[in-house]
């Protein structure tokens, strides 16, 4: 008998991938719910439709735009028991641990360096490198999200889809790692995880970002090859420790690059 569904979780498609997942935002949602091993089902939403979505399920926005406009983004969690919407991934990651405790993503005491590291992936990390691969996310978008995903992106780049996309930018992605990698080094604990000896939400984060890279890239080419093994290798083992965790909805459907 299979397990009761406890949540809808509301993804974005692509075709990067086998299995459409391919957000760095909502990969670290559903590496929660996979390394927490909560049952959930996938329901599948196209740009232009998170915000009547969010608006309709009681999800809140995740930011505020210059002009007072109210963002809605997905990861979106719907308990599919009580019908409570959580948005935000970093919130969601709290609220899985505060209601599926075991196995722990927060252990006792690391909770603010583990928040450090999630804030200098979705800043440092995730500018340059949205910048580097924005033209190839939006080539793997379905027909429904490419109009919407290029005008809104280009109106935040202030620049075409691609002009980013040049051996410079990967420097800068680079850089932007290499003070995670360098403090977890000092640490000492790990020369795989960033915090401690085995996966934390630090390591969740670091996986749905790198992950993306992959995706974007490809698995087989050139460019990851040269990722994994930036930093001693760090990016490389972590990637391979989290990957068992990779999955869509269930273990029978892997990730795994087009």
């Amino acid at each position: 008998m299979s397990e009761e569904i406890l949540y809808t979780f509301y993804d974005i498609p692509g075709n990067s991938v086998k299995y459409l997942a391919w957000s760095p935002s909502t990969w670290k949602t559903r590496l929660a719910l996979n390394y927490k091993g909560v049952p959930y089902k996938t329901e599948w939403v196209e740009y232009p439709d998170i915000a009547p979505l969010a608006q309709r399920i009681g999800a809140l926005h995740t930011s505020v735009g210059s002009d007072g406009t109210l963002k809605y983004t997905a990861p979106i969690l719907r308990n599919v028991r009580t019908g409570s919407v959580v948005s935000d991934s970093y919130k969601i990651a709290k609220a899985l641990e505060r209601d599926h405790p075991e196995p722990p993503l927060f252990p006792p005491g690391r909770e603010d360096v583990i928040e450090a590291i999630g804030r200098a992936f979705s800043t440092d990390v995730a500018r340059p490198g949205r910048a580097l691969l924005v033209a190839r996310v939006h080539n793997q978008l379905n027909d429904a999200s490419k109009p919407y995903f290029r005008k809104t992106r280009e109106e935040l780049l202030g620049a075409p889809l691609g002009h980013f996309d040049t051996p410079e930018q990967w420097i800068l992605v680079r850089d932007a790692l290499a003070p995670i990698a360098a403090a977890a080094d000092a640490r000492g604990e790990s020369d795989t995880f960033l915090v401690g000896k085995t996966e934390t939400y630090a390591d969740v984060v670091a996986a749905a970002w790198l992950g993306w890279v992959r995706r974007m890239c490809g698995a087989g080419t050139q460019e990851w090859a040269e990722v994994e093994k930036w930093h001693g290798g760090r990016w490389g083992r972590l990637v391979r420790a989290l990957k068992k965790w990779e999955y869509v909805n269930d273990p029978s459907q892997p990730d795994e690059a087009v």
